[in-house]
C-alpha cells in the first residue's frame, strides 16, 4: 500500500511537472513597492489563458506561502497548472517572508513590519489597480499553507468584507492562540530575532535585502498583550465574526502532520456554529508532496465558491 501510494504520488508529481511546463497560463513575477513594509517587493501572478485577448474581469486567489518559503514555492507546486484547467481564474502569490501575516506590535532596528497590511492594502490593491479582478468580496478568495494557512484564515476572518472564501492547507492554526495563552500566563512578550537565521542569499528570490533567512525575518515583537494575540487568534476570530459577513472556510491536513488536530478542532467550532465549511484530510504528511495534491482541490474549491457568490452557477 505504501509503495502504491509513493508511486501514486510521483506520478502526480511528473504530471504536473510536465503539464505545467507546458500549460498556457501566463506566469509573471511582479516587483512592486509596499509601503506596509517600506520596501520593494515581489509577488507570483497566474493569468487566465485567454487574459490577453479578452476584456473579461476575473476572480482572484491569493495563495500564502509558509514559514521559509518565499513567492515562488507555490508556482513550483503545480498551481500554473492547476490555473490553467481552471481557466477563469487569476492567481496570486505574496511574499511575507517568515512574518505570520501579521502587523508587529513592535518593530526593531528601524523596519516597518505591518505584514496585514502588506497582504490586504498593498497586495491586493496593487493586483485590482492593474489587472482585470472582480474587485469585490465575492471574487476574491485566500489560502495557504503551514504559517500561510494560519495567515490566510486570519487575514480572511479579520477582513471579512474583502474574501468569500479562506482556506488553509497544512495550517499551523495554534499560533495566536498558543501565543495569547503565554501572555496570559505571565510570560514576557516574545521578541523576534532575524540575525538568528540564515544570512545566506537565495538567488531564487532576487528581493535586494530580503533574499536570505536572515533578512525575510522580521526583527520585533508580535504581540505585546493578550488581546493583540487574541485579535490573531482564528479560533478567538470565528466567535467575532456577524453570520452575514463569515466566509466559508476550507480546511485540509494530512493525516501523519501533527497539525491536522487544529483544522479539526476548528472543523467542530464551526459546525456548531452552523457555518459554511469544507474538511478534507488524506494520507500525507508536512510536506510538498502533500501540497502538490492538496492544491488542486482546494483551488476548485474556493473557485466554485466564488462562481457561486457571483451568481454564476445553478441554484
Amino acid at each position: 500500500m505504501v509503495g502504491a501510494t509513493l508511486l501514486w504520488t510521483l506520478a502526480l508529481a511528473l504530471r504536473v511537472t510536465g503539464a505545467a511546463a507546458q500549460q498556457p497560463a501566463n506566469l509573471i513575477t511582479v516587483e512592486f513597492f509596499s509601503p506596509a513594509v517600506d520596501r520593494t517587493m515581489k509577488f507570483n501572478i497566474v493569468l487566465p489563458p485567454d487574459y490577453a485577448t479578452s476584456d473579461e474581469r476575473y476572480p482572484v486567489l491569493y495563495l500564502l506561502h509558509g514559514a521559509g518559503q518565499n513567492y515562488t514555492s507555490w508556482s513550483r507546486m503545480g498551481v500554473p497548472f492547476y490555473a490553467a484547467e481552471i481557466g477563469e481564474l487569476i492567481v496570486v502569490m505574496p511574499d511575507g517572508g517568515n512574518s505570520w501575516y501579521v502587523n508587529y506590535a513592535d518593530s526593531a532596528e528601524g523596519q516597518k513590519n505591518a505584514w496585514e497590511d502588506h497582504i490586504v492594502k498593498d497586495v491586493v490593491g496593487h493586483v485590482d489597480a492593474n489587472y482585470r479582478t472582480l474587485a469585490r468580496r465575492e471574487g476574491r478568495a485566500i489560502a495557504g499553507l503551514s504559517m500561510g494557512g494560519y495567515g490566510a484564515l486570519t487575514l480572511g476572518l479579520r477582513n471579512s468584507p474583502m474574501f468569500i472564501s479562506i482556506g488553509s492547507t497544512s495550517g499551523a492554526l495554534d499560533h495566536g492562540r498558543v501565543a495569547a495563552a503565554l501572555l496570559r500566563a505571565g510570560s514576557p512578550p516574545v521578541a523576534v530575532d532575524g540575525s538568528r537565521r540564515s544570512g545566506e542569499v537565495n538567488p531564487v528570490i532576487g528581493i535586494p535585502g530580503f533574499s536570505s533567512q536572515a533578512e525575510r525575518t522580521p526583527s520585533g515583537i508580535e504581540f505585546l498583550t493578550e488581546e493583540q494575540a487574541n485579535g490573531y487568534d482564528p479560533f478567538h476570530l470565528v466567535n467575532t465574526i456577524p453570520r452575514h459577513r463569515f466566509p466559508h472556510i476550507y480546511l485540509d491536513s494530512g493525516t501523519e502532520d501533527g497539525l491536522i488536530q487544529g483544522a479539526r478542532e476548528l472543523a467542530m467550532i464551526l459546525m456548531e456554529k452552523d457555518f459554511p465549511f469544507d474538511l478534507m484530510q488524506m494520507s500525507g504528511d508536512h510536506n510538498t508532496a502533500y501540497w502538490a495534491q492538496s492544491i488542486g482541490h482546494l483551488m476548485n474549491i474556493q473557485y466554485e465558491v466564488m462562481r457561486r457568490a457571483l451568481g454564476e452557477r445553478p441554484r
